[in-house]
C-alpha cells in the first residue's frame, strides 16, 4: 500500500538508503541527468541541514510503500504571481517501477495541489523525450503535451526534446479515472 506523507527526520536515513543505492543509481539516468545535479554523498553529509532540507519541506512529500519511503512529490512555482505551479515525481525504488506506484502518487498529489491552492487552474508537468515511462505517466493521468521543445537537452552525445505537459482543474477532477 502507498501513501503520501510528510517525511520527518526520523525517516531520512531509510530516504537516503533508497537515493543513494549506488553511486548511479537507475533513477538518475531518468531525472534530468542533463543537468548533472546528482552527486553521490555519504550519509554523514546528506544528514547536514543544507543537504536534506529540501525533502523535508512544505514542496515535498515522500511516496511511502509499507512504511518506507521509496520516492517523492514536489511542486514549485514556475511564477507565483500568474500562479503558474509545476509538480514532479522521482521514485528512487527501481524494484517498484511499472506497477502503478507513480500513477496513483501523482493523481493523488495532483488533487493535494490543487485542494492546496483553490485558485490555480493548471497544474505542469515537465520532462524530456529520453524519459519514455514520464511522459506515458503524464499522458495516462490525462495531462495534454502543450510544448516540445526540439533538441534542448543535450545528454552523452544526443540531442532531447523538453516536454511540457499541462492538465487543467476541470479536466482532471472530470476525467474518470
Amino acid at each position: 500500500m502507498i501513501t503520501l506523507k510528510k517525511i520527518e527526520e526520523k525517516h531520512l536515513t531509510d530516504l537516503y538508503n533508497v537515493i543513494y543505492s549506488s553511486k548511479t543509481p537507475e533513477w538518475s539516468k531518468y531525472n534530468a541527468p542533463y543537468f548533472n545535479d546528482f552527486k553521490y554523498l555519504d550519509l554523514e553529509t546528506f544528514l547536514l541541514k543544507n543537504h536534506h532540507e529540501y525533502y523535508l519541506s512544505d514542496r515535498v512529500l515522500g511516496i511511502f510503500l509499507n512504511n518506507k519511503p521509496i520516492g517523492i512529490v514536489t511542486y514549485y512555482w514556475e511564477c507565483f504571481s500568474t500562479r503558474w505551479l509545476e509538480i514532479g515525481i522521482v521514485i528512487y525504488e527501481q524494484n517498484t517501477w511499472s506497477k502503478g506506484i507513480g500513477y496513483s502518487a501523482l493523481k493523488e498529489w495532483i488533487k493535494l495541489c490543487f485542494e492546496k491552492f483553490p485558485d490555480i487552474q493548471h497544474i505542469g508537468l515537465t520532462t524530456w523525450s529520453g524519459n519514455p515511462g514520464m511522459i506515458r505517466l503524464a499522458e495516462k493521468l490525462g495531462f495534454i503535451c502543450e510544448a516540445r521543445i526540439r533538441k534542448v537537452r543535450y545528454f552523452n552525445g544526443i540531442y532531447y526534446d523538453s516536454i511540457k505537459y499541462g492538465i487543467l482543474r476541470e479536466e482532471f477532477f472530470n476525467n474518470a479515472f
